[in-house]
């Protein structure tokens, strides 16, 4: 049984190597420059290892981008909103955003592979690139339902899009951080998120 368990262990630290190497390399050279030979010389493995656990680089990029986004999600405040939670949409907004922003100038595997797969164009689909979009619109629809926690039925009713553009409004101005970041890395994250908070307040006070 304990030969079993070191056996799994040692396959798993073998597959986060592979990951981390193909990441690296995808990070550097993109997508059409990650090649399964050069996985196997940053992560010292062979090839009969690379695809012992993914059958092409196609499914290799997709778990790079899985497997960063998992590592990452488990980390940031969820978008959900406890019953007894009587703060007001702003200041809960600000106390999401003040944990979640600053975890981006680390650069997660997921974010800058992804933007690099949605700006290329291929005739096949990458399957990295279709998991991304997934993911974006399922944490799309959990900052949405975040938001209609605080509108009454009739702000809903005369205003059913509001809760998604607002969640598209937080997506797209973090995504806009996390490029400028790559570019400069004299940020300040407090004034980011006033930014953001008082555009999703006024948007949400314009409404009512």
């Amino acid at each position: 049984m304990a030969s079993a368990s070191r056996s799994a262990d040692d396959r798993e630290v073998s597959r986060v190597r592979i990951l981390t190497a193909a990441a690296e390399i995808a990070s550097e050279c993109g997508y059409e420059g990650t090649t399964i030979s050069r996985v196997t010389k940053r992560s010292g493995l062979p090839a009969s290892s690379v695809y012992w656990f993914f059958r092409d680089k196609d499914h290799l990029i997709a778990e790079v981008v899985r497997h960063s986004f998992e590592r990452w999600i488990a980390a940031q405040p969820r978008w959900e909103r406890d019953p007894r939670d009587e703060r007001p949409l702003a200041e809960g907004l600000h106390a999401i955003l003040a944990r979640s922003v600053r975890t981006l100038p680390d650069a997660p595997d997921f974010l800058r592979i992804g933007h690099m797969l949605l700006l290329e164009s291929r005739e096949v689909e990458a399957e990295a690139r279709q998991y991304f979009l997934a993911t974006r619109d399922a944490v799309a629809g959990s900052i949405a339902a975040w938001f209609t926690s605080y509108f009454g039925p009739e702000l809903q009713a005369r205003h059913p899009e509001l809760a998604m553009d607002l969640a598209r409004v937080v997506l797209a101005s973090t995504d806009g951080l996390f490029l400028t970041h790559q570019i400069h890395d004299d940020w300040d994250p407090d004034d980011f998120i006033a930014i953001v908070v008082a555009i999703v307040d006024q948007a949400v006070a314009d409404a009512g």
